[in-house]
C-alpha cells in the first residue's frame, strides 16, 4: 500500500522538506535549551513548558520497585471474562468484539447445550 506515484512524490517532498528545515529546527532547539551559550538549561522557563525531575529521583523509584518484584501499579483486567465464551459475568461480549463474531460464538455455546437456533425466513410471511 501507499505505492502510488503521488504518495511517492508526497515522501520524497516531505524528505526534502526535513531537510531544509532541519538547521533552523536545530538552531532553535539550542537556543531553548542554551543559557548565554554555555550549553546549561534554562530550568526556570523549561519548568513552565514541562515538569522537570531530577534523574536521581527517577532512579530511586526505578530501584524500589525492582527490588520489591512486586509492582504497586496494576491493570484493570477484566478477570470475570469466560476465556473460551467471552462472556462476562454480566453476559455481555467485549466492546471490540463485533456482532459477526459475537453470533458464532452464541452460536457454538448454543450448539453445545444442545438447543438449535431457529432461522428466521426470509421473503414475505402471509
Amino acid at each position: 500500500m501507499a505505492k502510488s506515484l503521488r504518495s511517492k512524490r508526497k515522501r520524497k517532498m516531505r524528505a526534502e522538506k526535513r531537510k531544509k528545515n532541519a538547521p533552523k529546527e536545530l538552531v532553535r532547539l539550542k537556543q531553548a535549551l542554551s543559557n548565554d551559550k554555555k550549553g546549561d538549561a534554562i530550568m526556570t522557563d523549561l519548568e513552565e513548558i514541562a515538569t522537570v525531575v531530577p534523574a536521581e529521583k527517577i532512579k530511586g523509584d526505578a530501584d524500589v520497585t525492582t527490588e520489591a518484584g512486586d509492582c504497586e501499579h496494576k491493570m484493570d483486567v477484566d478477570s470475570k471474562r469466560n476465556k473460551k465464551t467471552m462472556l462476562n459475568e454480566h453476559g455481555q461480549y467485549p466492546v471490540w468484539m463485533n456482532q459477526r463474531q459475537a453470533k458464532k460464538l452464541k452460536a457454538m455455546r448454543l450448539k453445545k447445550k444442545g438447543c438449535r437456533v431457529k432461522k428466521k425466513k426470509k421473503g414475505i410471511a402471509w
